[in-house]
């Protein structure tokens, strides 16, 4: 038995989508008719589309692949095989997309594949550390552990990255709406106000003056400034595409009193989570070492790691590789040190996940804290000079007629 791809319309006019399991396309769009379903569609998992083109992998976000992980996780702990467990999650699963996808897994594993390589025909969706580590899993027989550690990570990751965003959400709006006032004052407020001052004989203030100039120079010149600064962002995006200019720009970047133990600490979290599910796992270390250097996103870190993988493949200790390049958290080396000599290397790292995830919390509200009044007296700081500058000039007359 097969499963194909459908699309119907049910009898109330509806279009409707979705996998069904047959021996043939036939009796697909027969089984499908005795359902009250009118198919103009039916294709085998995997195949092209009646169009000629092959249908694009869906992408699961990280809170669909978690929630996914874990159901499947749990099917498999209490005994059901991976294809039975497969069909499951099709059966249960609400999203098209999502049935497709593990429609397809499932094909590839009746076509004899192992499942890390089913996956890995889903790089969208599923990564290559994922893959990684359900490979681990199949190899060790402990594919339902594996899995619901993964889910467990996955779980963390997002709570670290929700954290993150809503820690620079506040800031942003306040940029952009705080930029829009001022915007709105210098082409618009000020030109009204300041010509009725103009149309008088006094000399204005030099404040003033200053702020008409660059009233007049913004309201000449904001095309130009507009398509510089997409050429600019453009330009950005060009080079952040070398390593050498994201390198430089990030080794800055970590020597930040603030922003660079935060975005050191966030990648040692991430860093530290998943050496802890590899090694857990029975994956060797090296091989762990080479996997972990996916996630980490400053790349003088990730030199730093490649430096101290090469270090413990010629004899050297965890610790002492990783504390020789001085970029990542003394009190992470520390506890690595404890794990190696203790030979619970895993838990060890599992605890310094937690360590580092909760040191990214408390730097994260520092950070906010400190930087929301800044933002504000910056931004009341710009309101405040255009208001005394417009009103200078009415005190000044004011003084006149006393």
């Amino acid at each position: 038995m097969s499963s194909f791809r459908y699309r119907a319309i049910t009898r109330d006019g509806r279009e409707v989508a979705g996998v069904i399991d047959a021996d043939s396309a036939r009796q697909a769009r027969g089984n499908l008719r005795q359902q009250g379903l009118a198919a103009y569609e039916v294709v085998a998992a995997g195949s092209e589309t009646s169009t000629g083109g092959r249908l694009p992998s869906p992408r699961l976000g990280n809170t669909a692949l978690m929630l996914l992980t874990r159901q499947w996780a749990t099917l498999l702990a209490a005994g059901i095989p991976v294809e039975q467990a497969l069909a499951a999650l099709i059966e249960q699963s609400e999203e098209v997309a999502t049935r497709t996808l593990l429609t397809s897994i499932r094909e590839e594993l009746r076509a004899g594949h192992p499942l890390h390589r089913a996956l890995a025909k889903h790089p969208r969706s599923f990564g290559s550390l994922y893959c990684a580590l359900v490979a681990a899993g199949e190899q060790s027989g402990q594919l339902d552990r594996v899995m619901l550690r993964l889910a467990d990570n996955l779980e963390s990751s997002g709570a670290l990255r929700q954290k993150v965003l809503q820690a620079t959400i506040y800031p942003a709006l306040v940029v952009l709406v705080a930029s829009a006032v001022v915007a709105a004052l210098m082409l618009y407020v000020v030109p009204q106000v300041v010509a009725v001052f103009q149309s008088g004989k006094q000399t204005l203030p030099l404040l003033t003056r200053l702020l008409i100039a660059t009233s007049d120079l913004l309201r000449l010149t904001w095309p130009a400034l507009l398509v510089g600064a997409v050429i600019a962002v453009w330009s950005a995006r060009g080079a952040w595409r070398r390593d050498s200019f994201r390198q430089a720009l990030q080794g800055r970047l970590i020597r930040l009193p603030v922003v660079g133990k935060l975005a050191v600490a966030f990648d040692s979290a991430r860093l530290a989570q998943t050496l802890a599910i590899l090694v857990g796992s029975g994956v060797p270390l090296l091989t762990a070492l080479q996997a972990a250097g996916a996630v980490i996103w400053l790349l003088p870190l990730r030199q730093a790691l490649a430096t101290a993988t090469t270090e413990v493949r010629e004899g050297a200790s965890l610790q002492r590789a990783l504390g020789r390049s001085r970029q990542f958290p003394p009190l992470l080396v520390h506890m690595i040190g404890s794990g190696e000599s203790s030979g619970q290397l895993g838990d060890m790292l599992d605890k310094a996940a937690r360590q580092q995830n909760d040191e990214v919390a408390a730097r994260l509200g520092t950070a906010t804290s400190l930087l929301e009044p800044l933002l504000i007296l910056g931004m009341g700081g710009i309101v405040l000079i255009i208001v005394l500058a417009i009103l200078q000039p009415i005190i000044e007359v004011n003084q006149l007629l006393h």
